[in-house]
Formats: C-alpha cells, sequence, structure tokens
C-alpha cells in the first residue's frame, strides 16, 4: 500500500515549471528592444518571435498530448521540461534572427501540454473539494513570474544582454526538473489511454465551448497588456520609471485572483466563471476613462489582472467535461489562450491602425469580453438542458 502523497512540495515543483514557463512568455515582450537592436530588425519584424512561441504552443498542445497519450505523467512533465529547457539554452545561443524565430517556436512546443499535465496531476494530490484551489496553486508560479521573474530577466537584459535573460529561464527549468523528479508522484498512464481516445475530447460540445470563452473572453486582457507600457507613456504621462511598477500590480492582481477565486469556483464553477468576465468587462470599459490619471489606472490594471484567475477554472471545468480524455482537454486550455493572445492584439492593433488611439484597446478588449460572457451563458445553458434530460431518463428509468 503506498503512502499518501504530500500536496505541497508537488504544487511547488509544477508551479516552478509554471514560473519558469510565464517568465520566458512575458518577459520576451520586455526583451524585444535589446533584440531588436542586437539582431538588426525593425519592430514589427522583432515582435515575431512572440507569435513564434504562440505557434509552438499551438501545434504542440494537442500533437504531443495526443502521441504521449500512454505515457506516465511523471516521466512526460520531465520530458517536457526538458525540452523547455533545450529550446531557452537554444534561444540564447541563437547566431541569428532566424534561428531565433525557430527556437522560440521549438519552447513553445510543450507548454500547453506541461500546463494540461501539471493541473491534473495537482488536481489528483488533494481531496477532490480542492481541485480548482491546487490548479490555482500550480497558476502561481505563473502569476509570480509576472512580479519577479520578467523584472528579473528584463533586468538582466539590460544589464549585460538580453540573452542572459533565456539563459536565466533555462535555469529555472533545470530547477524544475530536479523538484519534479524528487517530489512528483509516479504513476503509470491512464488504463485505457490511448491517441483515440484523447481526440474523443473534440466530440465535445461543453469542451469546445469552454475553450471558446478562454479564446475570445480572455482576448480583451491581452488587448490592453500588449499596449499598456505605450498607453502608460503616451497617455498617462507616467514616467519610465513608474512603468515597471504598474506592470507588477497587473502582476499581482492575476496572483491575488489565483488566490481568491479558486475558493469559490471549487463551490460554484460556473457561476463563478461568469462572475469573473461580468467583472473584466466593467474594468475593460473602465480602463479608457482611468488612463488619464496615474492611480486609477493602476487600480484598473489590478483589476484586469484578477480576472485572469479565469485561466484558472476554466481548466477545471474542462476536467469535468472532457469524460476520458482529460490529457488533451487539459493542455487545450493553453492553446485557447494563446489564440487570445493572437486576438486581442491584432483586433486592438487594427483599431490603432484606424487611429482610434491607445484608449481603444479598452474599448476593443471590453466587445471581446463580452462575447466570452455570451459563450459562457450559452454554455451553462447547455450544461443545465443536459441535467434536465439526465434527470428526466433517470426518472423514466425507475
Amino acid at each position: 500500500m503506498s503512502s499518501p502523497v504530500n500536496p505541497l512540495p508537488v504544487l511547488l515543483a509544477l508551479a516552478t515549471g509554471g514560473f519558469a514557463i510565464g517568465t520566458t512568455e512575458f518577459a520576451t515582450m520586455s526583451l524585444l528592444p535589446f533584440i531588436q537592436n542586437s539582431m538588426q530588425v525593425n519592430a514589427a519584424t522583432a515582435s515575431h518571435i512572440i507569435s513564434a512561441y504562440a505557434l509552438g504552443v499551438v501545434f504542440g498542445a494537442p500533437i504531443i498530448t495526443v502521441l504521449a497519450a500512454r505515457i506516465g505523467r511523471k516521466p512526460l512533465l520531465l520530458a517536457l521540461m526538458t525540452m523547455f529547457a533545450l529550446g531557452n539554452a537554444l534561444s540564447a545561443l541563437a547566431p541569428s534572427y532566424g534561428w531565433l524565430l525557430t527556437f522560440r517556436f521549438l519552447s513553445g512546443l510543450p507548454h500547453g501540454a506541461y500546463f494540461g499535465l501539471a493541473a491534473l496531476m495537482a488536481a489528483s494530490v488533494v481531496p477532490a473539494g480542492r481541485r480548482t484551489q491546487a490548479v490555482g496553486a500550480v497558476m502561481l508560479g505563473l502569476t509570480a513570474a509576472t512580479i519577479v521573474g520578467v523584472p528579473l530577466a528584463t533586468w538582466l537584459g539590460n544589464a549585460v544582454g538580453w540573452r542572459w535573460g533565456y539563459w536565466c529561464v533555462t535555469a529555472l527549468a533545470a530547477i524544475t526538473i530536479a523538484l519534479i523528479a524528487r517530489f512528483a508522484p509516479r504513476t503509470g498512464a491512464t488504463a485505457g489511454a490511448s491517441p483515440l481516445r484523447e481526440l474523443d475530447a473534440l466530440r465535445s460540445g461543453a469542451v469546445w465551448l469552454t475553450l471558446a470563452i478562454g479564446a475570445i473572453g480572455f482576448g480583451g486582457l491581452f488587448s490592453v497588456y500588449t499596449y499598456l507600457t505605450s498607453t502608460l507613456d503616451q497617455i498617462t504621462g507616467m514616467s519610465e520609471a513608474w512603468i515597471p511598477l504598474v506592470l507588477g500590480v497587473f502582476g499581482l492582481g492575476m496572483t491575488a485572483g489565483n488566490i481568491v477565486v479558486p475558493r469559490f469556483a471549487d463551490r460554484a464553477q460556473m457561476p463563478t466563471a461568469g462572475f469573473l468576465l461580468g467583472w473584466t468587462i466593467i474594468a475593460l470599459a473602465l480602463f479608457p476613462l482611468a488612463t488619464g490619471h496615474v492611480w486609477a489606472i493602476t487600480l484598473d490594471v489590478f483589476c484586469i489582472g484578477f480576472g485572469a484567475a479565469l485561466a484558472t477554472v476554466l481548466q477545471t471545468r474542462l476536467m469535468d467535461v472532457a469524460g476520458d480524455a482529460q490529457n488533451l482537454a487539459a493542455a487545450l486550455n493553453h492553446v485557447a489562450f494563446n489564440m487570445a493572445n493572437a486576438l486581442g492584439p491584432w483586433l486592438a492593433g487594427l483599431a490603432l491602425a484606424a487611429g482610434y488611439g491607445l484608449r481603444s484597446t479598452g474599448v476593443v478588449g471590453c466587445a471581446l469580453a463580452v462575447c466570452g460572457l455570451l459563450i459562457w451563458a450559452i454554455a451553462w445553458r447547455s450544461d443545465h438542458t443536459a441535467t434536465v434530460r439526465a434527470d428526466r431518463t433517470s426518472a423514466a428509468v425507475r
């Protein structure tokens, strides 16, 4: 009889991986000016490395998860983090922009599969009533990266060169590998697991609706965050010294959300998701009004960050609606959020190109969040209909 697993070191190990991934994902945005100058490319071209990483996430999450369906979670997590470490080490060594683009794509491949498996492992080591809190603990690594990891990588990039930002991430990945090897429970693959069974997740309307909530509703956050530094500089008139602090406040909001929200989501999952979407709509609607005042925009940025806890809630919902195809559904959650990371900035960019100004990013974001809330309403209505149908069937059998 195996001894019970202590969840705390397991969650710490998994969250460290989230910290490493969050650092490379968000720090790349702040390292772009250094990369641009070093590689002698313009800003638009340099930004393609962000897209390359996101594309790696979109391709890697479903392909790796399906092909590795019969591999146990611990060895697969170790393999994914090793791949992530290698991708970032190669990014630090990239001899040209073309190679950097390739290595950023490779770095993104394990992202979604790692978070999906980490969420499932976290949920498996705690009581059923605390699953969302466990997933939130893993996501705390990602949110903490916006407070600590990104400023550290940015400072290194400014002080000794952007390559050291990626070496920092490589070191974090190596620490994660050691922690997972030491503390993560060793379990075999799920009984009956196969690539075909994982693909069954794609037949579920509830899975697609949940992914759509994230891909569209979460796009509003990214439409504002991508242009936040420019907004603080050009509209708010904030000094360069204060801008990183406001970006840190965004991270504090994300962290607070992932501490507070899961406790409610474990008791009322879909109502909590709806509340967060409504919260985000209000925060984004107020953004254009808050941009002219330092304290107002700082508070609003905190509130927008708080709404990012939606990712944790949707991660747990996917576990509930995916049936036996848990791995793929969990990984696809991060595909959805990377699609949001592409959709939000793209639509906000169209508004800027049309001459509507940086305040319009809040309007675009609000519209996306409203669309996300409408999809949430359809999903909740669908759940209610399915429950009523199941109750009637059960009554008829009796």
